[in-house]
């Protein structure tokens, strides 16, 4: 408790920080959903939202201006006479006003970075082949024996197989040790970049290399309605102990679908670097505390394209093996093509700017003092 005529700090500091506390705990699980899952929100400006870290600043200046307020009040008075001098100071009242202008702010930069959801869908028909591409996300694909490492060299190579489709549709299977649908076959390539965003190793829970578990997944997202130009690219490093990568690309060829593999990595092989933000502060050990070395299984990739009837082909610095895949993939038999993309996006920043507005149009016009005496008193003499 605080005397009367200065600013309660104790009571204050706990609730704006337990208060902050919630804000930020919001903010990250938003930024992970937005990050990890497949989603139609984005930001059009997202550096913008790097503003948002002046809300734990004003924060903590807020409570330092508060206690300073207090010092300096009792510096010239006792506390009878404090409260005669400066009557109806409300900590509440401060509070609360630092509150609105805090996080009508916020809700302004949020406003300024641009919220976008995918807007409405319409059909678009064009001629082409469907392929669904299964990255390998598992911990191996940290390995830097290709540069900068295995993971950003299949990003590399889905951006380019991206931007040369045309017409054509794509889907992203990602696996580990078990798989899911990333991206549903679609012809919208602005909706395929979106998402390859969000692939990064350790997004699959499950670790492993599970290539039959893969091939079957992309093997699903196809329509099995017997046409023809149909294609699986499974971009990995072939560590493959979990399952059997042959009998998967045997049973989607039977279906008529191509399977082709990108080996990523080297025969020689290479640790799986561990990091803190962006140092390396060690490499992945076995149970026996021996550096785990992984290496590029060429043959078991070899084998895979083989039973589909498809191509292998080695991913090195200098390329990502897409285009000598689209040599391929264009010399298959094109069919007529119908998909759901996004039209576009729609901006949502509207509401955001009306919260901020109103927070802090109350903000403003909020005292820090309130009635000399209580308000029900007021009320009900």
């Amino acid at each position: 408790m605080s005397a009367r005529g200065t600013y309660g700090t104790g009571t204050v500091a706990a609730i704006v920080i337990l208060i902050e506390l919630i804000a930020w705990t919001i903010g990250i699980f938003l930024w992970y959903t937005l990050i990890y899952q497949p989603t139609p929100y984005r930001f059009a400006r997202p550096e913008i939202l790097w503003g948002l870290v002046i809300g734990p600043v004003l924060t903590i200046l807020h409570l330092v201006g508060l206690w300073m307020k207090n010092k300096g009040l009792r510096r010239f008075s006792d506390r009878a006479l404090l409260a005669r001098m400066v009557p109806g100071v409300s900590s509440t009242l401060s509070t609360l006003r630092f509150l609105l202008l805090r996080h009508g702010l916020s809700f302004a930069i949020v406003a300024l970075a641009g919220p976008e959801t995918a807007g409405r869908q319409e059909l678009v028909k064009a001629k082409g082949v469907d392929v669904v591409v299964a990255v390998d996300v598992s911990n191996s694909m940290l390995a830097e024996d290709l540069r900068p490492s295995r993971m950003e060299v299949a990003r590399r190579g889905l951006t380019q197989l991206i931007e040369k489709m045309q017409g054509d549709r794509l889907g992203i299977v990602v696996f580990a040790g078990t798989a899911f649908t990333q991206l549903p076959i679609t012809t919208d390539r602005s909706a395929a970049k979106l998402f390859l965003g969000n692939i990064n190793p350790g997004m699959v829970a499950t670790q492993g290399t599970a290539l039959g578990a893969a091939i079957e997944q992309a093997r699903k997202s196809f329509q099995h309605d017997g046409a023809q130009g149909k294609a699986i690219i499974v971009m990995s490093d072939g560590e493959s102990f979990e399952d059997d990568g042959e009998a998967a690309a045997t049973a989607a060829a039977g279906d008529g679908i191509v399977v082709h593999t990108i080996g990523l990595g080297t025969p020689e092989g290479a640790p799986i670097p561990e990091r803190s933000g962006n140092q390396v502060i060690g490499f992945k050990k076995d149970r026996q505390g021996q550096t785990v070395l992984t290496k590029l299984n060429e043959d078991m990739l070899r084998r895979v394209a083989r039973a589909g009837n498809g191509e292998y082909i080695r991913a090195t610095n200098a390329g990502t093996g897409i285009t000598e895949l689209m040599t391929r993939l264009r010399g298959m038999t094109q069919a007529e093509t119908g998909t759901y993309r996004y039209a576009g996006h729609e901006d949502r920043y509207q509401l955001f700017l009306v919260v901020a507005c109103a927070l802090i149009f109350a903000g403003l016009l909020m005292g820090e003092r309130g009635p000399e005496r209580p308000l029900w008193k007021i009320l009900l003499p």
